[in-house]
């Protein structure tokens, strides 16, 4: 399963993670430095909540902290793959009902990640857009880049995956 397309013009995000709505946060595994560089990322008890898209040795949580992981390509995906994604948006509106602090991460932060807090705040009762707008706006510009995933939230993640799964 390919994990992360090539794009060598995305740039690495500028903060390891940042806080989309109260609670709900968005990062990845790496973070651009003041050299220009990119360094690795570690979370160690940061959060309550860790849901992992990517996982990559070394980069925490700590042991103790709730660690959900489900790797998610960022390209099409499949029905098993979305079912994935909505049950981790679901857990995460769950931990965030429950007081609790939540972390969304894949490679940069931006796509994968994306596509599960957008589908979070939309279980919140966000319109699409604007869930997309908000995420881009505390996140990054390059957050939800990936057109399709961008596609699959305006459908709905459901109907995504009903359609999905039909064509298999």
């Amino acid at each position: 399963m390919r994990t992360r397309e090539s794009h060598p013009d995305v740039p690495a995000p500028d903060s390891p993670w940042d806080e989309i709505e109260p609670g709900l946060w968005m990062g990845g595994h790496e973070v651009a430095r003041p050299s220009g560089r990119a360094e690795p990322v570690v979370v160690h008890r940061q959060f309550d909540l860790v849901q992992t898209l990517l996982r990559l040795p070394g980069h925490g949580p700590d042991p103790g902290v709730e660690h959900q992981v489900w790797p998610v390509p960022d390209g099409p995906l499949d029905g098993t793959q979305l079912a994935g994604v909505i049950r981790l948006a679901e857990a995460a509106c769950d931990a965030l009902d429950a007081g609790r602090t939540v972390l969304v991460r894949c490679f940069h932060g931006y796509n994968r990640s994306g596509l599960v807090v957008a589908h979070a705040l939309i279980r919140r009762g966000r319109p699409a857009e604007e869930a997309i707008r908000l995420i881009r706006s505390r996140r990054s510009s390059w957050a939800l880049h990936n057109g399709l995933f961008v596609d699959y939230l305006r459908a709905g993640l459901a109907t995504a995956r009903m359609l999905e799964e039909l064509a298999e």
